[in-house]
């Protein structure tokens, strides 16, 4: 393989490991704040419904209830977080080996073998599949989004693989729901409307 083409071979598994391991600590930390942050919520609006009587009706019951079967859904993978954080600190790692392997290709001679380069590629990308937990909760990868372009030092990766804002920066299902939100707040907001000036 050439330098050209193993240097991008790289940096392509880069962002596959980089993601990964930003997606389990997603994950992790998903699991371990939501429930806390929704008791705070609840606890917090209970105390002001207390105070202002037309602040409690059917539409808020209703968002608390969503609320609360949303902390059932994510304090089912509760007993799971360990496993995550651990794969997320493992596939770190691998993202790390890739880097060093990334500046050691980059600096050898064009004449130089790179079989045993491709070689570590090929152990470092087993070692991922084998670390790498398949199941990851709901939302973890618009969060694994941001986590991985905002936290994570990715210019050796951004050298070969150039990343677009609403193709590569932006998830798919995230304009999607912007998209739907923008819409139905359109609908309401016109609804609204039209009640207010009769």
């Amino acid at each position: 393989m050439k330098k050209n083409d193993l240097l991008r071979s790289i940096a392509e598994k880069g962002y596959d490991v980089g993601f990964g391991a930003k997606k389990h600590f997603a994950t992790y930390d998903i699991v371990e704040k939501t429930p806390g942050f929704i008791s705070f919520i609840s606890l917090a609006f209970g105390i002001i419904a207390l105070a202002i009587d037309d602040i409690s009706n059917k539409l808020v019951s209703s968002v608390f209830i969503i609320l609360g079967v949303v902390g059932l859904y994510v304090s089912l993978n509760d007993s799971k977080k360990k496993e995550y954080a651990e794969a997320g600190v493992g596939i770190t790692k691998l993202y790390y080996r890739l880097k060093a392997l990334y500046f050691n290709v980059k600096a050898m001679d064009e004449s130089e073998d790179g079989s045993g380069y491709q070689k570590e590629l090929s152990e470092i990308e087993e070692e991922f599949y084998s670390l790498s937990i398949s199941k990851q909760i709901m939302f973890s990868n618009w969060y694994a989004h941001y986590k991985f372009f905002w936290e994570l030092q990715i210019d050796w990766v951004a050298e070969q693989r150039r990343f677009r804002f609403f193709r590569d920066k932006v998830p798919l299902s995230f304009l999607l729901f912007v998209l739907v939100v923008i819409f139905l707040s359109g609908i309401y907001f016109s609804d609204l409307i039209s009640y207010v000036c009769r």
